[in-house]
């Protein structure tokens, strides 16, 4: 079993010319409200991509709605705490470059006590999978129970914050970043060649494996001696948001049938390609049946 300690937000999503510039007013062309939350996000993936996953999460009981998304996805939603707090929520502008730029509220994703992590623990056997993002309170905490309960400990340190190189990054099986991520907790410059960033990460975390997420030149893995890069597909993007999360949620779903690297990596760029082709975050995240379709075409 996966379980992912996910934040769970209610997206606003404005479709803009252009990302608006200080002291401009824009108008928007169209405004959508979906599920929306890296966490959440992940949890769809997974679901989709046919993994088994229970989410770990906090919402308002006025957005209940969005646990239906989850469930019909067949995420199990039943340790999702209902609460007065409000929901964690997200501004998105995406332009007519398919580039956006997000402000995000944690809400009751930050409402997490010490207390309600160590009953989530009770349910988890040695050897589950535990997938954290950085949108969530308590995350050292989560970590430290985790590998304490014989978890393995899949970490997407996004949105990064100083809060991360304070992290027990050790006791991670696998680390998801991107360059920007990458290169920070290299100490590098975001320019840095990838190479670079992979010697310097393995050397710290040498026990870690490295999915370094590249948007239009790809992805590379990197444990111990093994390092792999594939290309990424060539596809004209529409909306980037939830590409990230889309690749994440399958790799781990292929992960978890025990796939090889190449076929995780593969599955998960497939995934995210597809993704990046529609608009929105949650009803961008494709099913299986599309992923293994388009292997085909």
């Amino acid at each position: 079993m996966l379980y992912n300690y996910g934040s769970i937000n209610i997206d606003h999503v404005y479709r803009v010319s252009h990302l608006v510039r200080p002291g401009e007013t824009l108008s928007s062309q169209s405004y959508t409200q979906v599920l929306g939350g890296k966490g959440a996000n992940q949890s769809l993936a997974m679901a989709r991509a046919g993994g088994e996953v229970t989410h770990w999460g906090r919402l308002s009981q006025s957005d209940r709605w969005a646990l239906e998304t989850l469930a019909r996805a067949g995420v199990n939603t039943s340790l999702i705490e209902l609460t007065a707090d409000a929901s964690g929520h997200a501004i998105i502008q995406v332009d007519d470059h398919a580039e956006n730029a997000i402000i995000l509220n944690p809400g009751a994703n930050h409402g997490f006590s010490e207390r309600h992590i160590e009953a989530l623990m009770t349910s988890v056997q040695p050897g589950d999978w535990l997938l954290l993002q950085n949108e969530c309170n308590a995350l050292g905490t989560v970590m430290t129970l985790a590998a304490r309960h014989g978890m393995r400990i899949a970490f997407n340190p996004a949105p990064l914050g100083a809060n991360v190189h304070s992290l027990p990054l050790e006791l991670c099986q696998v680390l998801f970043l991107n360059r920007g991520e990458a290169a920070a907790l290299a100490g590098l410059e975001d320019n840095a060649e990838v190479d670079a960033l992979l010697d310097v990460l393995s050397r710290r975390l040498p026990d870690v494996e490295l999915v370094l997420t590249l948007g239009r030149d790809g992805v590379c893995y990197q444990w111990g001696e093994q390092r792999l890069a594939l290309p990424a597909l060539p596809v004209e993007a529409v909306d980037t948001t939830a590409a990230g999360d889309t690749f994440i949620g399958y790799f781990m779903a292929a992960r978890q049938r025990e796939a090889s690297i190449d076929t995780c990596l593969r599955e998960a760029s497939a995934a995210a390609a597809l993704c990046v082709q529609r608009a929105g975050a949650a009803p961008s995240i494709p099913l299986a049946s599309d992923v293994a379709a388009s292997f085909h075409e």
